[in-house]
């Protein structure tokens, strides 16, 4: 297996700029007894940190720290790695504390920007699906980089658990990323096409939807006192980005 999370790829992960930061910590703590589902579960913890800040009216703080949450974020796959020991369940845990996450900071926003319901359930499925899009070529890109087969585009198989974790508790997690995540990953499939040979091009615009370039943007929103532009990176800046992609895709 090549070394790095795309191998010896050209191509460049506009959303992986803290993952030298998240090497370095993963580094420290891999001698430690801390997890990998110690690290996920911290960051679900900061996450609801950020949206009982934003409720509180501390924009500016609680974006600085979603930026923070990102970068831990990257740990728990860095620390896989660098132990040699992916896990099927950290992997689905991971995406189920990413999802609980988002909703909940969304909501928070919603609460304080006085978004309508709609608006928020809005917000929530186009980041849902831009995430998607970016995991989606993100995963072929490691599969065809590096040999990473911990994720892949199409969960509906069970996968075999490792000899680290338990079937039972694979089969567990396996079960609510099916019910609650593929449908994502269908249709994004069935909305792509084969793509570039090495998918560089995909990989690279792509990124910009992933939460490392968000976060970014939505602080210097907050910096700014602009944050009422919110809706409008989401829903149209973003969702032209992803028209962009899937129709280059099938070209």
């Amino acid at each position: 297996m090549a070394e790095g999370k795309y191998g010896d790829s050209s191509a460049k992960d506009l959303s992986d700029w803290g993952r030298p930061i998240a090497r370095f910590f993963a580094k420290k703590i891999e001698p430690t007894r801390i997890t990998v589902i110690q690290v996920t579960n911290f960051h679900l913890l900061l996450s609801i940190i950020c949206a009982w800040l934003i409720i509180e009216n501390n924009i500016i703080l609680a974006c600085l720290l979603l930026v923070i949450k990102g970068v831990i974020d990257a740990i728990d796959g860095e620390l896989a790695r660098i132990r040699k020991k992916p896990s099927h369940v950290g992997r689905y845990w991971d995406t189920v504390a990413d999802t609980i996450g988002l909703i909940l900071v969304m909501i928070a926003f919603g609460e304080a920007l006085d978004w309508d319901i709609s608006l928020s359930i809005g917000i929530i499925l186009a980041i849902l699906f831009q995430y998607s899009l970016f995991n989606h070529f993100s995963v072929r890109m490691r599969l065809l980089g590096s040999g990473d087969t911990t994720s892949r585009i199409d969960e509906r198989m069970r996968p075999i658990a490792h000899p680290w974790e338990k079937q039972r508790n694979v089969n567990i997690f396996h079960l609510i990323y099916l019910l609650f995540f593929s449908w994502q990953d269908r249709i994004i499939s069935t909305l792509t096409g084969k793509g570039s040979e090495k998918l560089v091009w995909e990989l690279t615009l792509s990124s910009l939807l992933g939460y490392g370039v968000q976060s970014l943007l939505i602080l210097i929103l907050s910096i700014s006192n602009n944050m009422q532009y919110l809706p409008n990176l989401v829903l149209e800046l973003n969702i032209f980005i992803m028209l962009i992609i899937i129709i280059k895709s099938r070209l």
